[in-house]
Formats: C-alpha cells, structure tokens, sequence
C-alpha cells in the first residue's frame, strides 16, 4: 500500500524507517520530511497543516493510509477533514478525532475528562481573563513549588514551575495579560506540584481495543542533572528500569484501561497512539498530561524496540481489529542521546555543515530531527539536529555507544548531554 506520513523530525525518521520496513508498504512519501526520512521514502514539499494540498496529493498518488506524526494536524482537526470528503473518506488517517485531540491540545479538557473517569492527576484550577484577579489570589496562597501550564499547543515550553511566590505571579501574568504563547496561554490550568519519577507510557488503541507499546523516559531540561530551560527532549531511555510489572498493571487499570473506555463512553472518535505522561508518586502513578501521539524523543527509543511489522498494528487500528495483534518488544535496552545546535532551546543558527553520521547497524541508528540536505552535504536545520539510538543488552552500554558516536559527529555549535540516563547508572 502507499502511505504518507506527516511530518518532519527524529520521531518521523524512525517512523519512516519502521514503516518502509513492512511488507505492506509500497511506496512511502513523507510530508515535509527531513534528509533522513529521505533515506526511507519520497520526501514531498506539503505542510503537515495544508489540508488541501495534502488532500490533492492523496488523490493523486493513490495514498491508502495517512500517519501524523506531530499534533498539529490532529489538534486541527485531519481526521475530520478526511472523514467528512467523500473524496478521501476511504483513506484511514491513524490518530483521534479533533475532539479527542483535545485531550493533547487543552490541559483544561483534558483534566475535566480525567475528573470525569477517576484517573489520578494532580489537583487544579483553570483561569483566564476573565476570572484573572481570583488567579492571583488562588497563587498567594498556594503551596510552592506549583505548576503552571498554558491551556494549548506551546511546542512543548508551555509548563513552567516557579519556586517563588514573585515567579509565579510573573508568569501568570506573562501567560494571561502579555499572551507569552499567544492563543494557547489565553487560559492557564495552575496544578499542584507533585513530587516523584517521570515516564512515559504509549499504547495505540482501534477506540475499544488497546495494547502497549515499550515505556520510555525523557529527559527535558537543557542542563545536566535536569537543570535550566525546558526544551522539546534531549534524550530518551527505554525499557523504564523502575517501571516493573506491579507498577505497570497500576498504570493499565488505573489509567489506560479508563482512558480508553472513557473515550469510548463519551462517544469520541480515537484511532491512534495515546502518550500518557506519567509520575510515580511514591508507588502510585498520576497523569501528568496527554499527547494525542507519539513522544519525541521518546519514539526513537520505542519503535526501535518494537519488532511488530508497525503497517499490520496500524491497519488492525484501522480496522477495529487490535485485538487480533500481540506487541513483541526486542528485550534489548535502547537509549537515545540528542545532538543540538548551540543556543537552543533559545536563539540558535542553521544552516551548519554535518559530518560524521555513521550507516545505521543492527545496535545503532542516528535519526535526523532538524536536517535538511544541500547537494551532497547534509546542514543543520532546526534545535534538535540527531537523536543517536543504540541498542544494548545493558542500559549503560547502550548510552555509552550513543555518546561515543555523539563524539564523532560534528556540526558548529554541537551540544549534548552526556548523562542522559544518570539515576539509572
């Protein structure tokens, strides 16, 4: 069959690389792709946002499945566009309806609906202009640190978590009266702070039917030890070594399971990837957030694990037919260091020559995020650069082999961080 995948970063070149890999897959065109995904399929020149161009391009290359990869489409609503035209209605768009990518693109529907099916989170309250002065008072007196988060899309920035009194009136007020993200901070959700270990936890669900893919965890700070600015992930380990089975079976009954029937209940359209963010609180989990996809850096840390032919998970998806497939994972550890660019997550350049970049092996693979090619040389083109996966029979082989190769790569400006994976060593 041929597939179009949507988007452009390290989580679409190890899709990419995945799905050319199935016998399904006829021909692959990645929209817009990056100089790795180029490696696997025809990279074509469409906006993963411009719905009628993609739809042009599905009708005139007999596209039989669309995979997004980021949110932005979903969030705008793909799934309906497609569902709704006669033209393309027949072609699966693998992900959730506008309605439950509201799940990702609104921390405020999202904690309703948690509320709403008893999945543990964090408590909190939700304001706006409207209800700005109660904001300010409902921070003076809250228990700090506290979580602030802008309602919308933020390209992964929108949390912040003040540990002073002054910050966090600063920020509220930079959300809501200087709109810091725009339309997406225009309603701010103020959650209380919950001290544990993060993870993240992705099963891909037919809307009745779920199963679960290999766990992962992320590291978001630019510092070392987790410290300064957020950014979009600088690395990723997979399997979770504190996540054993006892924790896993609490977090499929207590958070998968009613996620899903909930959605289900509640008559929303979800034929897709769920990524539930998740804290272990002493030994309990709490969702932390949603995302209507799958992670980034986290993907290219779980695909690699994932031995299923991915085409056959999806088209089951597509069908309702989930049920029919059991998820085998590659009992290796994988562990993801991201190369990127000097400067990030704040102003940084492109456009810098990359050398370097091994031929991928059975233990490695170095995933383009922001790349592009220029004749035969391939430049820099975004904060993340490459995400270097390896695969090892221990955790700290494996990230050792991912900085080994981070060494040897080069690029103006290159920056990692070489303790990716530290409270596990």
């Amino acid at each position: 069959m041929n597939i179009l995948l949507l988007g452009g970063g390290g989580r679409e070149h190890a899709l990419a690389l995945k799905i050319s890999q199935s016998v399904h897959c006829s021909q692959l065109f990645i929209a817009p792709g990056n100089a790795g995904t180029a490696q696997h399929g025809h990279n074509v020149n469409i906006a993963v946002d411009d719905f009628d161009q993609l739809k042009t391009f599905c009708i005139n290359n007999a596209i039989e499945m669309v995979v997004p990869g980021p949110e932005d489409p979903l969030v705008k609503g793909i799934y309906d566009f497609f569902e709704q035209d006669p033209a393309i209605s027949h072609i699966p768009v693998l992900g959730p309806s506008k309605v439950g990518a509201q799940l990702e693109g609104s921390k405020a529907f999202a904690k309703l609906f948690m509320q709403r099916h008893n999945i543990p989170t964090a408590a909190y309250r939700e304001f706006s202009e409207a209800n700005y002065e109660e904001g300010v008072a409902y921070l003076q007196q809250h228990a700090l640190p506290v979580v602030i988060k802008a309602d919308g899309l933020a390209a992964g920035k929108g949390v912040v978590i003040p540990t002073t009194r002054e910050e966090a009136l600063a920020e509220f007020a930079q959300m809501i009266k200087d709109a810091k993200f725009g339309d997406a901070s225009k309603k701010v959700v103020i959650e209380e702070f919950l001290t544990g270990i993060e993870m993240s936890v992705f099963v891909i669900t037919d809307g009745q039917h779920y199963k679960i893919l290999p766990a992962a965890k992320d590291y978001k700070r630019i510092g070392e030890g987790d410290t300064g600015l957020n950014t979009g992930g600088m690395g990723a380990i997979s399997p979770v070594p504190f996540a054993d089975k006892v924790f896993m079976d609490k977090v499929e009954n207590q958070v998968i399971r009613p996620t899903v029937a909930g959605l289900a209940a509640e008559g929303i359209v979800y034929k897709g990837f769920i990524f539930f963010g998740l804290i272990k609180v002493n030994e309990a989990p709490f969702v932390i957030e949603y995302n209507c996809r799958m992670g980034d850096p986290e993907t290219e840390v779980v695909i690699p694990r994932l031995q299923n032919d991915l085409v056959e998970l999806l088209q089951a998806t597509a069908a309702g037919k989930l049920d029919t497939q059991t998820v085998v994972e590659d009992p290796r550890a994988a562990a993801t260091v991201m190369l990127v660019a000097g400067g990030y997550p704040e102003a940084y350049e492109k456009g810098k020559a990359i050398t370097g970049i091994p031929a991928p092996t059975k233990d490695q693979i170095v995933f383009h995020a922001g790349t592009k090619q220029s004749g035969e040389q391939v430049l820099t083109n975004g904060g993340r650069v490459l995400a270097i996966t390896s695969l090892a029979t221990d955790l700290s082989i494996a990230l050792a082999h991912s900085k080994q190769t981070a060494e040897t790569l080069s690029f103006e400006g290159k920056y990692y961080r070489r303790d990716i994976g530290y409270e596990f060593l």
